[in-house]
């Protein structure tokens, strides 16, 4: 609901702070006013073209600010792109556009782009002309429409939906890549022939390369290592000549303190060389060479590597290779299988959205049998009263089912017996296309130049429009209208000099009468206008 409006240097209005409330909120004043520019004000804070012929004459620009009760709607938009709304507090945006025609936008003082506000606009304003190609006369409205007068549930077959198209991508993605699988067959069986009857090992390569290196470490020492193992070999050895020595000052140790410190420092020596010869002995082990053994590990690490490059894999993966093309090889054997049962998946989802999108063309045709009955309601007191209302609700093709069911939905009229039926905005003229689409959401809103006997019909259809808790801002030159109206501002042009300004007043309840009374009789109010508009305000 638009609550406050707050226009500066916009045409002729130099300074204008307007306050709104729910309810009918009627605009009169005598043509060229004015009136228009109101409307230009709040599209341009809407997020209309920035059209520097707004700024007013002598002005560097124009500036409009509009205060809105948000919706949930408009919070969750907002919430999407960053901008914070605090619960209770008003949602101002506010538009400038400068004489040479740059703009700036701001949604709660945060800049945004003209787009951000024009989708925010769709959700919090809707404007209305008798030529408005948008809102009503547009088809691709009218489905939503109907749907939201019926309650229909779409949401079943929007799920519905989801799920059928969702299947349907796993059978493609499927059969994609069972074709690809089996036009790849011959090769899959001959490498996983090939991989199966290598069985390569995780870690393999890393081992057969330690090992290779230890064995030609081992060919490169073995010599030097068999001479010094020869000096620990025989009864003339090193290490035996150290023992025999041991032994023998063993018996003379208690014969002097030095000599048993002798020994000491002996038996260390027979321990540490005794170490040596078994740590010689374990590397000569361990260094070992076998040519047969040498020629196995390098033919068995030349095929590793080898085939590890033909798959363009590391050598560490070839068993996970191994698996991977094992699982597409028994894909392409199941594959049939797997194939039946997704479409069979598929069949089933397609089932449950046809029933539901069956449900929801019926619940759409007993709904537009209420509309057009409902219309058709509104159309006589309109002065339309060989007109009719259909609203057509024809199957899509199959390649057309959306989420939104397998229903075309237009609104059409007949302005004439015998007529065909045809769009809204084909066939009616100006006037009468105002007052079908009044009909049409007067109509909708409870479910879910004129003049005389219809501008009164008109009046008492906008002020239904505009129930309770529900917001209608009407420009009209109507008094009938204008007497409906739960506010009524008054839109006047002034000259001082050679400066033209345009002003708005609330007006009070004899102040509407006066402005009633002037519609009713023109230039000169009399006493019988004054005390018709009085007749017309009571029978609000």
């Amino acid at each position: 609901m638009l609550t406050a409006l707050s226009i500066r240097d916009v045409v002729l209005i130099e300074a204008l702070d307007l306050d709104f409330g729910d309810g009918l909120g009627v605009l009169t004043g005598e043509t060229g006013a004015g009136k228009s520019i109101l409307l230009d004000a709040l599209g341009l804070a809407m997020g209309a073209r920035a059209d520097s012929g707004l700024v007013r004459a002598g002005a560097e620009r124009a500036q409009v600010t509009a205060s809105f009760d948000a919706p949930d709607s408009v919070t969750a938009l907002l919430a999407e792109n960053d901008i914070a709304v605090e619960t209770g507090e008003p949602l101002l945006v506010r538009r400038s556009v400068k004489r040479d025609g740059g703009s700036k936008a701001f949604i709660n003082d945060q800049p945004c782009s003209a787009a951000l506000l024009r989708e925010l606009g769709a959700l919090l304003v809707e404007i209305h002309g008798q030529h408005d190609d948008r809102g009503l006369l547009n088809p691709r409205g009218h489905r939503s429409l109907l749907d939201s007068f019926g309650r229909c549930d779409v949401a079943a077959v929007s799920a519905s939906y989801a799920a059928w198209q969702e299947a349907k991508d796993r059978l493609d993605s499927a059969r994609e890549a069972l074709d690809n699988a089996t036009r790849d067959r011959e090769w899959l069986e001959h490498s996983v022939a090939e991989l199966t009857a290598f069985n390569a090992q995780p870690g393999e390569e890393e081992e057969l390369a330690s090992e290779r290196a230890l064995m030609q470490k081992g060919e490169r020492i073995a010599e030097d290592l068999r001479s010094v193992l020869e000096a620990f070999e025989g009864s003339d050895s090193g290490l035996a000549k150290l023992r025999s020595a041991a032994r023998r000052l063993d018996r003379l140790g208690s014969e002097h303190a030095l000599l048993a410190e002798a020994l000491t420092a002996l038996d260390r020596a027979v321990i540490e060389a005794s170490e040596a010869e078994d740590k010689l002995i374990a590397a000569t082990h361990a260094l070992s060479f076998d040519p047969a053994r040498l020629d196995a590990i390098e033919v068995r690490l030349f095929d590793l590597r080898g085939l590890a490059r033909k798959h363009n894999v590391r050598p560490e993966t070839l068993s996970e290779l191994t698996a991977e093309l094992s699982a597409k090889l028994d894909a392409i054997e199941a594959g049939g299988e797997g194939l039946a049962k997704l479409e069979a998946e598929v069949g089933a989802k397609a089932d449950t959205y046809r029933k539901a999108a069956k449900a929801l063309s019926t619940a759409r045709k007993e709904a537009a049998a209420r509309l057009d009955k409902a219309v058709a309601a509104e159309l006589a007191p309109l002065k339309l009263d060989a007109a009719q209302f259909q609203t057509a609700v024809e199957p899509l093709a199959e390649d057309r089912w959306s989420a939104h069911g397998m229903d075309r939905v237009e609104f059409l009229i007949s302005t004439n017996p015998g007529a065909p039926f045809a769009p809204l905005a084909k066939i009616a003229s100006g006037g009468e296309l105002s007052r079908f689409i009044l009909a049409l959401k007067v109509a909708l809103a409870e479910e879910g130049g004129v003049g005389g006997a219809v501008a009164s019909a008109i009046g008492e259809r906008l002020a239904r429009l505009a129930g309770t808790g529900k917001q209608l801002l009407a420009v009209t030159h109507s008094p009938q209208v204008a007497a409906k109206g739960a506010a009524h501002y008054y839109i006047a042009k002034s000259s001082q000099g050679t400066v033209t300004r345009t002003g708005v007043v609330r007006l009070d309840a004899e102040g509407r009468r006066q402005e009633i009374a002037r519609m009713l009789s023109g230039a000169e109010v009399t006493d019988e206008a004054r005390a018709q508009a009085a007749r017309l305000m009571e029978g609000v």
